[in-house]
């Protein structure tokens, strides 16, 4: 007798831990969750699903047409994966979403993307007031004004509105910068993606390119110690003193942004990302042919192209600059002989040292006998007065033919007589 009611509580107690086992299983079911489930039964409403719980869920017919599909794309007896929306609702019924589940697997890629700092490609499908609105599977992320490419700045609301509206539908380049699941927050950077595609790029034309080759390239910007050469997809840099063989105050004086040029690969920086062109180093060298050209002694024009301290940068052919020292500028020591120059003054001076091979030429004004200067200035005046005659001729030319022109077309319009 003692051994039956041994055996019988014994198995009471096993029924108990089963129950209390199925009811840990039960409440171990939060809202939020994702489960697998079976599909039970489909009409016009939704679906009933068996996700094992001690009720089975409802996913409505609303839910589905979120995610852009019917209830007859679903069959009975299939899987499929829900999210825990309302264990009880106010009907007591238990609430699934398919819809969100998807969403789940979105939010899974998007946090693989960004820990994986994988670049991703879609379409702008809307814009707001702070950016553009990208679809991302069954999510919208998001692109800050801040962060889409070629946005100009400083536009009213409207303008930047109007801009942002003119990208809709187009595909853009990515990079996930913030996931949040909790706050539904799925952020993207086009700015970041371009910075990564540039390092990239730059990274495959650093293996590409060799020191002592040319390469063709646009120039996609000005600063003042040079120009920046797009060489197709990453830049490189042309110093101002590789721009030209004589001394350039601005990069602007030699290339404008949008020039294609034709570069020399100065030297590469696999370390610092770096790439050093230059531009002069496909020209010839225009020192080479000063030996030939000129001698000490010599009288020669020049214009100044720039003036300092210690005397001014006289410019000459084929493209160099030649020295004219403050010393060399006037015989009187009490006087500022500057004060009588400006920058683009033609000046007749004389050679009076020569080093072409360190890129040096002396000039003097002082050597220049009053006799050399009357002549040539005497010869500066004929050839004002040349020009001067020229343009005038010019001018009596062209209104001739303007009055020419109108005294045809006068004739043109005006009737015929009768007779």
């Amino acid at each position: 007798m003692q051994s039956e009611s041994a055996v019988r509580d014994a198995a009471e107690e096993m029924d108990f831990a089963a129950l209390l086992e199925e009811s840990l299983a039960e409440s171990r079911i939060e809202r939020g969750d994702i489960v697998s489930g079976t599909i039970l039964s489909i009409d016009s409403q939704g679906l009933i699903v068996d996700i094992g719980w001690k009720q089975d869920g409802i996913v409505t017919r609303a839910d589905i047409e979120r995610m852009g599909m019917h209830t007859a794309d679903y069959q009975v007896n299939t899987e499929l994966n829900v999210a825990v929306v309302n264990l009880n609702d106010s009907d007591g019924n238990l609430i699934l979403s398919a819809a969100q589940a998807r969403q789940n697997e979105d939010w899974i890629r998007a946090e693989e993307l960004m820990n994986d700092e994988t670049l991703w490609t879609g379409e702008i499908t809307d814009i707001n007031k702070g950016g553009v609105i990208v679809s991302f599977g069954h999510l919208r992320g998001f692109v800050p004004a801040s962060h889409v490419l070629d946005l100009p700045r400083g536009l009213k609301e409207e303008e930047r509105l109007a801009h942002l509206q003119e990208l809709v539908g187009k595909a853009i380049t990515v990079k996930v910068i913030e996931v949040n699941r909790k706050r539904r927050r799925l952020v993207f950077s086009q700015l970041e993606a371009e910075q990564e595609n540039r390092a990239a790029r730059k990274q495959a034309l650093l293996r590409e390119l060799a020191e002592g080759t040319s390469r063709k390239g646009v120039v996609s910007g000005l600063c003042d110690f040079g120009a920046f050469v797009d060489l197709g997809g990453a830049d490189g840099l042309i110093h101002i003193s590789e721009l030209a063989w004589r001394r350039v105050r601005h990069p602007s004086q030699v290339v404008a942004v949008g020039d294609e040029v034709e570069v020399y690969v100065l030297h590469l920086d696999d370390q610092g990302q770096r790439i050093g062109l230059s531009l002069k180093r496909l020209q010839p060298n225009p020192w080479s042919l000063v030996d030939d050209m000129y001698h000490i002694g010599q009288l020669v024009e020049g214009l100044i192209s720039r003036l300092e301290s210690f005397g001014a940068f006289i410019s000459l052919d084929p493209g160099i600059e030649a020295l004219l020292h403050v010393s060399q500028m006037s015989a009187n020591p009490d006087e500022n002989p500057l004060r009588h120059l400006y920058e683009g003054q033609k000046l007749l001076m004389r050679i009076i040292s020569m080093e072409s091979d360190r890129q040096r030429l002396g000039l003097s004004l002082t050597e220049v006998t009053a006799a050399e200067k009357a002549q040539w200035e005497a010869r500066q005046l004929e050839l004002v007065a040349a020009a001067a005659a020229e343009a005038a001729q010019r001018e009596a030319e062209q209104a001739e033919s303007v009055e020419q022109a109108e005294l045809d077309e006068r004739d043109e319009t005006e009737p015929v007589a009768q007779e």
